[in-house]
Order: structure tokens, then sequence, then C-alpha cells
């Protein structure tokens, strides 16, 4: 089986329960592909570098699994008519990094150190 990271973009006006609703769909999807989806992770709001389809943020939805090729075409498939999503984008990898978060909210007390230590 191949690994695969795959990120979504939702519009900004999406809710909460409809992201729920996307993560839960694609998840679906990779499952009856005879994929297994290792780790979701759900980014947030995020500023776009530019405009796309009037929409000046994104809500990012990154997935990473395992499973057959035949899944990455089910899956834009799907993708391309849902009207909820921006842009997708699918990254064969050979390994997965399971650690990083890189959209993380980094707690206060980390940024104020950061501060403190930069000033001396």
């Amino acid at each position: 089986m191949n690994l695969y990271e795959h990120t979504i973009v939702a519009r900004q006006d999406v809710s909460p329960a409809q992201i729920k609703q996307l993560t839960d769909k694609y998840t679906k999807i990779i499952e009856k592909n005879e994929g297994k989806v290792v780790q979701t992770q759900i980014w947030g709001l995020i500023n776009l570098s530019y405009i796309i389809k009037k929409n000046k943020k994104g809500n990012f939805i990154h997935f990473k699994f395992e499973g057959p090729t035949k899944t990455i075409k089910d899956i834009e498939e799907n993708e391309s008519m849902d009207k909820n999503l921006l842009r997708y984008l699918t990254v064969k990898v050979k390994k997965f990094d399971l650690e990083t978060n890189y959209f993380a909210k980094k707690d206060i007390d980390e940024k104020k150190i950061i501060n403190s230590s930069e000033g001396k």
C-alpha cells in the first residue's frame, strides 16, 4: 500500500458541523477503497495567498492515509463535484511525520519565553 498526505481547502463560511461532515465523508471513501486513515488534522481557518472563488481564507483539513492508487481517483472525483471545497492536493510520501503539527496553536508562555530571550 502507498502512503499519502491529502489536504483539502474548504470555503471560509463552512460551519464546524460541515467540516466534520467533510472529514467523515472522505474518511469513508478512503476506507471503502481498502485504505486506512492514519491521522486527520483540522488546521482551521487560514489566510490564503490569493483570493480563490471570492474567498480570502480557507478551512484546511489534512489526512495522512495509506491505500491503493484507485483511492486517489475516487477521492478527487468526489472533491471536484463538492461545492464547499476550493482546492485539494494529494502527495505520495515515503513515510509519515506523525509528531509534528505545523498549524497547532502555540502556547502563550512559549511566545513570552522566546520574546524575552531575544531582547537580551
